[in-house]
């Protein structure tokens, strides 16, 4: 009897470890695949653009080391000013964001509320449909808006599922916090700003990455309402680069007449690196915060 359960026990002893081997395996070839497009083009903005070209097969290392395609980009005013757009555009918008979206999740979030349900049937409809890109267009237009930072902020100062995550995270405060705080005196504001917000540090955070990582690839609405380039985004300039094949611009006249045209392929790698760095590297300091502001927003309905 003993024997059996020894055996048993070996046997499930076995095929655990097998699992897990297994498990590994799949995971580390799962990674593998989806870090070596971007290592590919880190690798490829660092290489030789010549020796680049001719490669052939897999790339495990910047072929040729060379910084030229860098300094293509850092030279062009046009990656300056996008950077410089980019970022007020980010600043700006996230916090005009997370303002409006916390004035009406707080605002939907309170039980005493009249017409509460009737109103979020009415936001969550905008979910799914909208007057249209034309429409949109005209209101912008004759709001004074166009060509400005205000066009590609002030439209979409509060997204519906994030107003719905952050109304939900309110919700599971303790009532009784807000009881005591009403004993004491304190009004809506007072709730807000030094109850409700302290404790929701989280969703706010995972709103703000939301928010921010969602202007930061905006391209369309700029494409639309902008017309002055010293006005456009860091994206805009990246598709005109990626899709439009305008890399040449960034290039030297000496490189041009030397027929150094290979430039152009890791000028545009260059340019996805620069564009995609900033972003990565804030996300490190909100990701503590996203699973835990996440799965606020899907404990209630």
């Amino acid at each position: 009897m003993q024997n059996k359960r020894n055996k048993a026990k070996l046997k499930s002893s076995i095929g655990s470890i097998v699992f897990d081997i297994l498990n590994y395996c799949l995971m580390l070839l799962l990674c593998i695949i989806m870090l070596y497009p971007v290592l590919y083009v880190v690798f490829a903005s660092f290489s030789n653009p010549d020796k680049f070209v001719a490669h052939t097969g897999v790339l495990l290392a910047p072929v040729g080391f060379t910084l030229k395609a860098y300094e293509n980009v850092l030279s062009n005013p046009y990656i300056i000013s996008g950077y410089k757009n980019t970022i007020i555009i980010v600043v700006v918008g996230v916090s005009i964001n997370l303002f409006m979206t916390a004035l009406g999740a707080y605002t939907l979030s309170r039980p005493k509320l009249e017409f509460r349900r009737p109103i979020m049937l009415i936001i969550m409809f905008t979910m799914y449909f909208s007057g249209g890109m034309i429409p949109a267009y005209f209101n912008v237009q004759e709001l004074g808006l166009m060509d400005t930072i205000w066009a590609l902020i002030l439209p979409g100062a509060i997204s519906t599922m994030n107003l719905i995550i952050m109304r939900t995270s309110f919700e599971s405060i303790p009532a009784s916090l807000e009881e005591s705080a009403r004993i004491d005196g304190a009004n809506e504001f007072i709730i807000l700003w030094r109850i409700i917000i302290p404790l929701s540090r989280a969703v706010f955070a995972v709103m703000a990455l939301y928010y921010g990582v969602g202007h930061w690839n905006s391209w369309f609405s700029a494409s639309i309402y902008i017309k002055d380039r010293s006005r456009y985004p860091l994206q805009l300039i990246l598709r005109e680069i990626l899709v439009k094949d305008q890399a040449t611009e960034m290039m030297s006249t000496s490189d041009v007449n030397d027929q150094f045209i290979n430039l152009r392929e890791t000028i545009k790698y260059a340019t996805i690196v620069v564009a995609t760095v900033p972003i990565l590297c804030v996300y490190p300091f909100i990701q503590k915060y996203f699973t835990t502001g996440v799965m606020i927003g899907a404990i209630k309905g």
